[in-house]
């Protein structure tokens, strides 16, 4: 596993979710576009920490354009998605 890699994203997971709890607990505005592109955040970067934890260091430095999209999306595994 590429804990390195898988703990960067599990960290920006962290944040970027705690911004949306925060953001929608303070500001009365907050709205449905603001959470579609806050929640988005959180998955990328969610999907990201998975479907890339078995990526080399070399793969994971340089995450080509086609590594990058198959990363993000939401995983498939049976594991992941139980039965």
């Amino acid at each position: 596993m590429n804990k390195d890699f898988v703990l960067f994203n599990l960290t920006q997971t962290h944040e970027a979710l705690g911004k949306l709890i925060a953001d929608m607990k303070s500001d009365p505005e907050y709205d449905y576009g603001a959470y579609i592109v806050d929640i988005a955040h959180v998955y990328h970067h969610l999907n990201m920490a998975w479907n890339a934890r078995d990526a080399t260091k070399a793969a994971a430095d340089e995450c080509s354009e086609e590594d990058f999209y198959r990363w993000r999306q939401f995983p498939t595994e049976a594991i992941y998605l139980g039965p």
